[in-house]
Formats: C-alpha cells, sequence, structure tokens
C-alpha cells in the first residue's frame, strides 16, 4: 500500500507450494488453532490484552504441552519451540522446505511469520498473515520499522470489512490489499477477485493468506491506485474496497499508511477515480482521513471528491486535533521510543506540515459510492461519532436503496405510499416533569446506525402506527382529525419529516400489495 516500496529482508513462506500449504491448514484446524479455539484457550482478558500488544497473559496461558498452545506460541508470539515438541504437530520438514518455519540454532525452530486466526461472518477459519511482530497490534506501535513492512488485521480493516456491502457480485477489486483481508472478505461473494498493491511483498502475503485460509486465488497486481487494472473496459467492477495509507504525514516512511502524496490527496484521488471503475450499481467503499482547514468546510471538501455518477454517503466518525494526530501516528510507527531529540524533531516535522497547510485538525471515517445514471446524485454528508452495531454493509445498501425510492417520489406519491417503522425504534419525551405536552419528542434505532432524530409530536405519532396497512394521507387525515387541524395543512408540512425518517432509516416503504389472483372461471 502506498506510494514508495522497499523489500523487507525477512524471506517469506513459498507461495507455490500449496500441498504445504494445504497440509499446514489442516495441522492448524486439527489443533483448534482457531478464533474460538484461542478464545477458549486464553479466556477473554488475555484474548483482549493481545489486542493491546501485551503478551504476557497469553504468554503465561500457554505453558503447558498441548498442540494448540505449542502453535500460539510459534504463530502469534513468535516464540521458538523446540523441533520434538513441533514434531508432533506439524510437518516440520515440510514447513521448514516451504519457508514456514526457520531454524534458529540448536534444536529450536521459529516462524517466518505471523499466522493469527481469523473468524470468518458465517463461522469460515481463516488465517491472516503478516511480517513478525504485526498481527499483534496496539499503542505499543508495530513490530518492524522496515518500510515494506505488511501488518495483520487491525481495527481499521475489521471497520471496512464489517461495512462493506455483501451482496453477490460478479466482480471485486481490492486497492491496496496488504494482508489481503479484504480480497478474502470479497471472495465469498465475488466471482473474481482482484487484488492490488505497490509493495510486492504484500502481494505475496495475500496470496498466503487466501491459500492458508482455502479461499480461492486472487488476481494479484502491483501498483499504485487504479495503475494497475488500467482504464480498459474490463477494469470496472461491481465492487471497490481500499483501506488506503490514509495518515496525512511528511514524508513517506512506512509504506502500509503513508501515502507519499501532499496532505489528504491520496483520499481524493482514490475516491475521485472509482467512478470510472465501477459498473452501473457497483460500490466503492473506503477508509479515509481528510484535512479540516482554516476558512473551509470539511462538509464541502468532501463533497467535491465524489465523482460525477455516483451516489455518496459519507460518515465522519472522529476527528482529532494535530497534535493528537501526530502523536497517534508516532506512536503507531514506535517512535516514542527512540532517543528524545529525535521524536521531537518528527513531531515538529508533522506540526510543521500542518501548519504550512493551514490544516487545524484532521477528521477520519467511512465514504461509501454508489455508481448511478440519475441525472442528480445524492451526497449525504454527515457526522455520527456514536457506538453503532457492525457489521453495517445491509445498512449501507438499505441507504442507497431508500435514497432511489425518495428521489422518484415525489409529495403526492410520497402520501399515497405505505411505511413500515423500523425494528427496535423507541421514542422518548423530553420536557419539563409535570408538563402537559413534551417539549420534544425523540425517535432513537436500537440497531444499525443507533440514530436518535429529534421530532414533532404529530410526526412521532405518524411513524407510531405505520404498519404498512395505510398510506401516508390517510394516516395524517386521521390525526388531523384527532388533534383538530386541517388534513391539507398535514399534507404539506409533514412530508419533509417522513422523508427525513426514511432518509435516516426509521420508516421503510412498504412493500407493494400484490395483485389479487383472477379467481374467474
Amino acid at each position: 500500500m502506498g506510494d514508495v516500496s522497499s523489500p523487507v529482508a525477512a524471506p517469506l513462506p513459498a507461495a507455490d507450494r500449496p500441498d504445504a500449504t494445504r497440509d499446514l491448514r489442516a495441522a492448524l484446524l486439527e489443533a483448534e488453532f482457531t478464533a474460538d479455539g484461542l478464545l477458549d484457550l486464553l479466556g477473554a482478558p488475555a484474548y483482549a490484552a493481545l489486542a493491546r500488544s501485551e503478551t504476557v497473559p497469553a504468554l503465561r496461558a500457554t505453558r503447558g504441552e498441548r498442540p494448540l498452545e505449542t502453535l500460539v506460541r510459534l504463530f502469534l508470539l513468535q516464540q521458538p519451540v523446540a523441533r520434538d515438541r513441533l514434531a508432533a504437530v506439524l510437518d516440520v520438514a515440510a514447513c521448514v522446505e516451504s519457508g514456514w518455519l526457520r531454524e534458529t540454532g540448536g534444536d529450536e525452530l521459529a516462524a517466518t511469520v505471523d499466522v493469527r486466526p481469523y473468524g470468518g461472518p458465517d463461522g469460515e477459519d481463516w488465517f491472516i498473515v503478516s511480517d513478525l511482530g504485526c498481527a499483534v497490534g496496539g499503542a505499543g506501535g508495530i513490530g518492524s520499522r522496515d518500510e515494506g513492512v505488511v501488518l495483520g488485521v487491525g481495527g481499521a480493516s475489521t471497520t471496512l470489512a464489517a461495512i462493506t456491502v455483501r451482496t453477490p457480485v460478479g466482480s471485486a477489486l481490492d486497492i491496496g490489499t496488504g494482508s489481503g483481508i479484504q480480497a478474502l472478505h470479497a471472495s465469498r461473494h465475488a466471482t473474481r477477485v482482484t487484488a492490488t498493491d505497490l509493495n510486492s511483498r504484500a502481494l505475496h502475503i495475500t496470496a498466503l493468506t487466501l491459500a492458508l485460509s482455502g479461499a480461492p486465488a486472487a488476481d494479484l497486481r502491483e501498483g499504485s491506485l487504479y495503475e494497475p487494472v488500467g482504464d480498459a473496459d474490463d477494469a470496472r467492477y461491481d465492487l471497490v474496497v481500499s483501506n488506503p495509507p490514509f495518515v496525512i504525514s511528511p514524508g513517506a516512511r512506512l509504506t502500509y499508511r503513508d501515502g507519499g502524496m501532499s496532505g489528504d490527496d491520496l483520499c481524493r484521488s482514490i475516491v475521485q477515480g472509482a467512478g470510472e471503475h465501477l459498473n452501473e450499481g457497483g460500490y466503492a467503499q473506503f477508509l479515509a482521513n481528510w484535512q479540516h482547514v482554516e476558512g473551509e468546510e470539511w462538509t464541502e471538501r468532501l463533497r467535491s471528491w465524489v465523482p460525477r455518477g455516483c451516489d455518496a454517503w459519507i460518515v465522519q466518525r472522529e476527528v482529532q486535533d494535530i497534535t493528537q494526530y501526530a502523536e497517534l501516528w508516532l506512536r503507531d510507527a514506535g517512535d516514542h521510543r527512540t532517543d528524545p531529540a529525535e521524536y521531537a524533531a518528527r513531531y515538529d516535522a508533522w506540526l510543521d506540515e500542518f501548519e504550512a497547510r493551514k490544516v487545524k485538525a484532521v477528521g477520519f471515517g467511512w465514504i461509501s459510492l454508489r455508481r448511478t445514471a440519475h441525472d442528480e446524485p445524492s451526497i449525504v454528508v454527515e457526522e455520527w461519532p456514536h457506538p453503532v452495531e457492525q457489521p453495517l454493509g445491509e445498512v449501507v445498501r438499505s441507504h442507497f436503496e431508500r435514497v432511489d425510492w425518495l428521489r422518484t417520489h415525489d409529495d403526492a406519491a410520497l402520501l399515497q405510499s405505505s411505511f413500515v417503522l423500523a425494528a427496535e425504534v423507541v421514542q422518548e419525551q423530553v420536557g419539563l416533569p409535570g408538563a402537559e405536552d413534551p417539549e420534544h419528542v425523540v425517535l432513537r434505532q436500537g440497531r444499525g446506525m443507533r440514530r436518535a432524530t429529534k421530532v414533532d409530536t404529530v410526526a412521532a405519532g405518524f411513524a407510531g402506527v405505520c404498519d404498512g396497512s395505510l398510506s401516508a394521507g390517510t394516516i395524517l387525515d386521521a390525526i388531523a382529525q384527532l388533534v383538530g387541524e386541517e388534513p391539507v395543512l398535514l399534507r404539506d408540512q409533514v412530508p419533509a419529516q417522513i422523508r427525513t425518517l426514511v432518509e435516516q432509516g426509521f420508516l421503510d416503504p412498504a412493500a407493494p400489495a400484490a395483485p389479487a389472483a383472477d379467481t374467474a372461471g
């Protein structure tokens, strides 16, 4: 990933030894070296500690001689293991010959790569391969400072996987594949998967991840952004995903995170380039960072990124001031453990870069695009830093479906339509104790985005009776009679609130009733 690449010296297992990889997978599964097996062995506290780069609890939990304990120490904790102990679990000779293991001297062997068990969405037993020291992430920094190091699974990786629309597609493109987790997910529902990366080492590791997980091989191509797929007719896809090197940094020290372009230009480029690489109705989904620049609305900055012919839903999940942002990524690289003067110099360089571009903060979030033939694409840019319920792929798909529905139904058509209140929506009334009427009403979702929106009592009453049986106009006429209002007034005022409730997922348009069967004989 990124725009520069430098090979890491450590050799990798052979990617052209399917027999050895297949046998290794079988041995891992036989020993229950899986996500569930790890949790059972380590317990929740030690398992959670691994995500914080703390290995002592896991080392204490693996002091026995069981095959699973042996494999955790070997592949996840990178501890040398005695040959005779390994021989009871693996075909040692084949693993050494194919490069999964190396001799360390004496009678011990060590792993050449990290192998982390990873549970697929339907219970698949997958394995993510990465460079040594890079499967266990956290605030302690990565295990290697080599420029071309390849990381394993992190929070950003799993977030992107969880927000991606998972409908069956003919083709999928994973840009900046890294260790291959997005390509692995795509292999479940895409007939053809293409994975690209500027770092050839990442492509090699992606091949290992797919093979060790028992997934089909992908079409692996080396190069930056969309360059490896070109602009031919077959360079269009039904799904494009990328967890790109989005860090806004001075220079391009680490290929996996630093894009090497000025500011947020890399993220802008990958978003703007998606339009011409999507088939009609196809989705492109990215994680990104963006600058908050003095004198500029961040929402307008992101609107300008959306390619022509695409609907967009952009959600800002977090904002950090420039000092927080610099400190986060200095720790990520382990710079806080270097010479204090060197750390201060790097910190200064980050702040100099931001000051030169008048950047006051950096936003992080999700960008989802859908290719559309509509003359007036929908672009929604919003901030939602609150907890959500993952996975959200179906929520993303439903959002764009509702967008289609709303722009093909004017207010007259809306009033003739029926709606259904979404599952697990609750109503909260806010006001002074003892007051006859609430100051306002809040509708709150219990699922998905878990939104909360303020409505008036008429809209709340409308939503409460939506079960798909009555048209919106009929319901509003009944409410008007109940509250002593003119029906025409409510029919004129309330559709705007109904549209908001539909757009945000509180109401779903009811499916049209099936025509009655013709029983005439």
